[in-house]
């Protein structure tokens, strides 16, 4: 084989543990563990590099000289072990395993024992004197390797173990004799015959081989790709997996042997303790995969306190090296601790901000490190309602409460179901199962809860789900799971597929029907952590409200103003609509005037109750936005409500009281309620009267009809086209400011006009709010405070900005309008139609409606900023819409400058984090 010289193999005692993207995390931190001195078993990796290469080939071929390598460390490690490597006595055995440099727990593959053969198992049987523990050893292997590294399904081992468990009569696996697993292992070996037409290779270096490849294609396999695409992983970020080939240290040989999983600090709600689970005589495998409910580690100290004492000190010597809450593994051999694994402990939001502010508080990191540990989309899981504590609910069952939250949904066992029924046809299903495996991977993305009746708080679905910040149940053993009959019965009762339950993942419970929920508080870490992001950020976070209930809920939220209040918003209100429809429908600008003055007072209303709530942060109120038409019954409604009258009022001549009710208890709910009050005589002439407004309203609709509405007479086209609408709304404004200045209320309004294309547009509404507040001026005898701008969401306001800040004080980014003009995208066709398609197929790589398109979109921005400020230097500038809370989208807007961003009320904290990690990273840079 021909050689290459670029080193891809490195020994533990060589790699470089800073280089993740090279040697992956988990090769990288056992390189580095071994070189600050801990008890690793010696092993070596082989670097993502060499995996790439390994993919890009046609053949799936090691590259040249990888092989080569390989074997030269594998001499290296005998020496080091002292062991050899397929040999008869003392036999080396070793793991394979997976490794990216981001952390994908689960998602791709690993196994354990790797060198075993009918020969290496009479050595390890000699050299142990354990008969049991080499069978033992050796059924774990076959499984592991034949699932992994030669496709053969788990459930034909699964099967084959049941059996033999079942002839044993017994149920946990330790309770196996040395006969019951030599049967396993021997049955085992019959199945790979049968499934793969081949014997199970018994040449140690084969089985190497084929495993380091094995390891190699996990990369792309599926569920590490649903996991990568889950979660934005880009090949920047983590290409390829290293495979880290580790000496065997064992767990299952004995009482005084064990295994397990740790956390240095609880990864549930971060508290300062060390935090796990482990298993006596037993291997890795069992701890993860959930077959066995495991041992909390505080049970530890009665099992082993020798051992207790050791990982107390593992513990404290991880955290301080590593600067971050570990999460590790261990394996404990005849008394002696190893260390198999170390990488950053995925937590839930609740525990990443405690952590950070009690890891700031001890001075292990800074302020600005607390603070870009903390990922601000995570923010929305301490955002998610609680089950309320008044509810008077009895719990069916009860498990380990391993990652908080709360949730309901419809019970579905397997993840392909849940996948069609809650990501496909859009139901919320909560994903039970046994145990979950890696391979329920995108149930798991489309669930809103997962519960499990085995495992425990580190098994894969712990793990996983706290990851992904959703609520899970683990280990509820009360609870069994028939995932062939679709059912679970608890005790004498049980629930089928398709039947809602709630989950509680703070307190394990689990509870048949929904539960209802209450709003989350913050906690006293999360406002901790929030004002140090205020007092960092550059850009200020408002936010999207349209009422005093909205406007108290966006405070609690830590928003410092209302960047977007849509008046068309308040028109929907059902005791002022029908005004709004008088307005609308009315062929007079006297008849419009009538609606409008009885609008007035409630508008004034509306803005000054708004002030109030917010006093003294600004208000940005944006006047009528959409097309009216919007506020109408569609026409094949109208036309059908209208024969529906004329046939009531048809059949309404001579009926008494009772023949009137009957026959309107025959018409549609709408109908009935537009003549009710005519019931007792059902007169037909007031009924004519309903349908002669009916028929006029239909006339509007259709006289209003436009084939592009969102491109067509909409914000100041309609202000211009009808100025009274527009002239009522500016009045309504500084009138509620008025009685506020007056009442010492401080106040600062800002009106914004939508759609805007040419400064001309801005010049006649400036004309009328100048001229309206002269009038409240020369009445009250004071000036109202206020700023007058405009929303920049169309291209050429982009183009003409100069023009435009000649007229305005402030600009406000309508980037959801923006974007569906510079790509030419409707949005509710494009997201219905062929933007999934685009985004699946990398044509774009993110839906631009989610995320800002900064080449396009966030070039026109950029332009307008800079051209608008050239003409007035201290043009106030922000973005409003779904953008303003997307932390990619506040990176941008901090770096070209504007002065907020607003954005729904319970997004603000995610926008106020995010605002901080804008100002950190910019001046890092």
């Amino acid at each position: 084989m021909a050689t290459d010289s670029k080193k891809r193999v490195f020994a533990f005692e060589e790699g470089d543990g800073k280089n993740k993207h090279l040697l992956g995390g988990k090769g990288a931190n056992l390189c580095e563990m071994t070189q600050i001195g801990l008890n690793v078993p010696p092993g070596f990796v082989l670097s993502t590099e060499a995996c790439l290469d390994f993919l890009a080939s046609p053949t799936k071929d090691l590259p040249p000289g990888l092989w080569e390598e390989v074997q030269a460390q594998m001499t290296a490690l005998e020496k080091k072990t002292k062991k050899g490597f397929g040999a008869a006595d003392e036999p080396l055995l070793v793991s394979v395993r997976s490794g990216s440099a981001m952390s994908m727990p689960g998602m791709m593959d690993t196994i354990l024992n790797l060198g075993l053969n009918a020969t290496t198992l009479k050595g390890v049987i000699k050299a142990t004197g354990d008969e049991r523990f080499g069978y033992d050893a050796y059924r774990r292997f076959i499984q592991l390797f034949g699932k992994i590294a030669l496709n053969v399904d788990d459930a034909y081992f699964d099967k084959q173990f049941e059996l033999v468990k079942k002839a044993a009569g017994v149920k946990e696996d330790v309770a196996l004799s040395a006969s019951d697993l030599k049967d396993a292992a021997e049955r085992f070996l019959r199945v790979v015959q049968e499934q793969t037409g081949r014997p199970f290779p018994e040449d140690p270096y084969e089985q190497l081989l084929i495993a380091i490849k094995a390891v190699f294609g996990s990369w792309g396999g599926k569920r590490a790709v649903d996991y990568r695409r889950q979660f934005n992983i880009t090949p920047a970020m983590a290409n390829g997996t290293a495979v880290n080939i580790c000496t065997m240290v064992f767990g299952n040989r004995g009482d005084d042997s064990g295994t397990g999983v740790g956390f240095t600090r609880d990864p549930g709600t971060g508290e300062n303790v060390l935090y796990g689970e482990y298993l006596v005589n037993a291997q890795g495998e069992d701890v993860v995969a959930g077959i066995r409910t495991p041992k909390p580690l505080t049970s530890l100290k009665a099992d082993m306190p020798e051992m207790a004492k050791q990982l107390d000190a593992l513990r404290d010597r991880l955290e301080s090296h590593y600067k971050e809450v570990q999460d590790f593994e261990f394996t404990i051999e005849r008394n002696i601790l190893y260390c198999l694994q170390t990488r950053n402990g995925k937590m839930n939001a609740v525990a990443q901000v405690r952590t950070s502010v009690e890891m700031e508080k001890q001075g292990i990191i800074t302020k600005a490190q607390a603070l870009l540990r903390v990922a601000p989309e995570s923010l929305e899981q301490m955002l998610f309602p609680r089950l309320d504590p008044k509810a008077k609910v009895t719990a069916v069952a009860s498990g380990l409460p391993a990652s908080p939250g709360a949730a309901s949904g419809i019970a579905v066992f397997d993840a392909d179901r849940a996948e069609m029924l809650g990501k496909e046809q859009g139901f919320k299903v909560i994903l039970v199962r046994e145990e979950t495996k890696p391979e329920d991977i995108h149930g798991f993305f489309a669930s809103e809860g997962i519960l499990t009746s085995r495992g425990g708080k580190t098994s894969h679905a712990a793990v996983v789900a706290r990851g992904m910040g959703k609520c899970c149940v683990a280990g509820a053993e009360g609870i069994h799971v028939d995932v062939d009959k679709r059912i679970a019965i608890v005790g004498d009762t049980s629930f089928k597929e398709g039947d809602m339950i709630t989950l509680d993942g703070t307190s394990g419970k689990v509870y048949l029907g929904e539960i209802p929920t209450v709003e989350p508080e913050f906690t006293d870490e999360l406002v901790t952590l929030l004002t140090w992001a205020d007092e960092v950020a550059r850009i200020k976070v408002m936010a999207n409200s349209d009422t005093p209930v909205d406007a108290r809920r966006a405070l609690k939220y830590g928003a410092v103003g209302i960047g977007l209040a849509r008046t068309e918003r308040m028109f929907n209100d059902p005791a002022r609509l029908p005004i709004v429809i008088d307005m609308i429908v009315a062929d007079t600008q006297e008849e419009r005037q009538e609606a409008l003055d009885r609008l007035l007072p409630l508008q004034q209303k509306d803005f000054k109750a708004l002030f109030e709530v917010m006093s003294p942060f600004p208000v940005v109120i944006r006047l009528l936005d959409p097309p009216i038409h919007e506020f109408l019954p569609n026409e094949n409604t109208l036309v059908r409500e209208i024969a529906e009258l004329q046939q009531l009022a048809k059949n309404a001549h001579g009926l008494t009281a009772l023949g009137a009710a009957m026959t309107l208890m025959q018409a549609s709910d709408k109908v009935r309620a537009d003549v009710d009050g005519l019931r007792r005589q059902l007169d037909p002439m007031l009924v004519e009267e309903v349908i002669v407004k009916k028929e006029r309203m239909l006339r509007k609709v259709r006289s209003l009809f436009e084939t592009n509405p969102m491109l067509g007479h909409r914000g100041v086209r309609l202000g211009i086209s009808f100025p009274e609408i527009y002239q009522m709304q500016i009045r309504a404004i500084l009138e509620a400011a008025a009685e506020c200045q007056n009442e010492g209320i401080e106040v600062h309004p800002k009106i914004k006009v939508p759609q805007v294309c040419t400064a001309e547009e801005l010049k006649i509404v400036k004309k009328w709010v100048d001229a309206i507040h002269d009038e409240i001026k020369a009445r009250t005898g004071k000036p109202v405070k206020f700023q007058f701008g405009t929303m920049i969401e169309v291209v050429r306001a982009c183009m003409r900005a100069e023009t435009l800040a000649e007229q305005s004080e402030f600009f406000s980014f309508g980037t959801n309008d923006l974007t569906q003009a510079a790509f030419s995208f409707s949005r509710e066709d494009a997201e219905n139609k062929f933007l999934p398609l685009y985004t699946q197929s990398e044509v774009l790589q993110d839906n631009p409606f989610e995320v800002l398109d900064e080449k396009g979109v966030g070039k026109l921005m950029e332009l307008a900023v800079k051209w608008g400020r050239s003409v007035k230097p201290d043009l106030l500038v922000g973005i409003c819409g779904e953008h303003g809370g997307h932390p990619a989208a506040i990176a941008f807007c901090d770096k070209i400058g504007l002065d907020y961003v607003s954005c729904s009320g319970p997004r603000v904290p995610v926008a106020r984090l995010a605002a901080a990690h804008a100002a950190l990273l910019a001046a890092k840079a």
